[in-house]
């Protein structure tokens, strides 16, 4: 049977040529112009993005935490009654929230379990909440009205309960919780006193237990006084009760030397 050159033309494929159609489909993200009110897929386009940014965050704020040393402060004390706490700035607001009459003593619980309940709730139930298709804040009124009242009351809440502690701190009598501070805690001589007979008179803040106190004993002695003092004695506090080394003895005398609080305390006793 006879073909003619049509035919044969129509039977022969080349390999590789881009003449030959792949049966592959090609897979092209979906176009969501096309589809108003609708985003990209949650899961995992925008979860991957979200995710992304959490770690460049993540990341810089690990370096500002290793390049900055945090400040902390005072060494705790239970016998500094000057001493004013508060909480870290985030939970001011609720710090200042629990002042309320209505939110604190017997209805303490409004102020610690409801209102955080509420407020933090909310904000993890808000993509089940609001599922409406505008994201515009104007045409969101009722939600955007919740975020910027919560947003006003926390940032007036926080800046209330900050003005309030600095009005206490001035209004502290100067010098109130100074004695109450032990100056340079990181010293040998500091561990000297500690496990020298010392401490089981005076206490391990200076404090006084069965002895005087001596915080500020630097105001109302020189260093070459205190060693007179640990040789002869003083008061109710016999002779020759420091047990160390001249070195020793002369490190803890210059380090008591230096607690000092600006105020004469008195001097009838050591």
């Amino acid at each position: 049977m006879a073909h003619n050159d049509q035919d044969k033309e129509q039977d022969v494929h080349f390999v590789g040529d881009s003449r030959v159609k792949s049966n592959k489909q090609r897979i092209y993200p979906k176009d969501y112009s096309e589809f108003p009110g609708k985003t990209e897929a949650f899961f995992p386009n925008f979860l991957l993005k979200e995710w992304m940014v959490a770690v460049v965050v993540l990341v810089g704020f690990l370096a500002l935490v290793m390049a900055e040393e945090p400040p902390l402060g005072e060494q705790a004390d239970p016998t500094n009654t000057g001493f004013l706490p508060v909480p870290d700035w985030y939970f001011l607001f609720l710090y200042e929230l629990l002042k309320f009459k209505w939110a604190s003593g017997p209805f303490v619980v409004i102020g610690t379990v409801l209102v955080p309940s509420l407020l933090f709730g909310g904000l993890f139930l808000v993509p089940w909440l609001d599922r409406g298709k505008e994201r515009r804040p104007m045409k969101r009124p009722i939600t955007t009205g919740i975020a910027l009242l919560s947003l006003v009351g926390i940032v007036v809440l926080t800046w209330v309960a900050e003005d309030e502690h600095q009005k206490q701190l001035a209004s502290q009598p100067k010098g109130a919780g100074e004695e109450a501070k032990i100056v340079d805690q990181n010293d040998p001589a500091y561990e000297i006193y500690k496990n020298n007979a010392c401490v089981n008179c005076h206490g391990q803040q200076l404090e006084g237990l069965q002895g005087p106190s001596l915080r500020g004993i630097g105001d109302a002695y020189s260093s070459e006084e205190i060693i007179k003092i640990m040789d002869e004695g003083k008061g109710t506090m016999p002779a020759g009760m420091f047990q160390g080394t001249a070195k020793e003895k002369k490190q803890l005398a210059d380090w008591l030397a230096r607690q000092k609080t600006g105020k004469k305390p008195p001097t009838e006793e050591h």
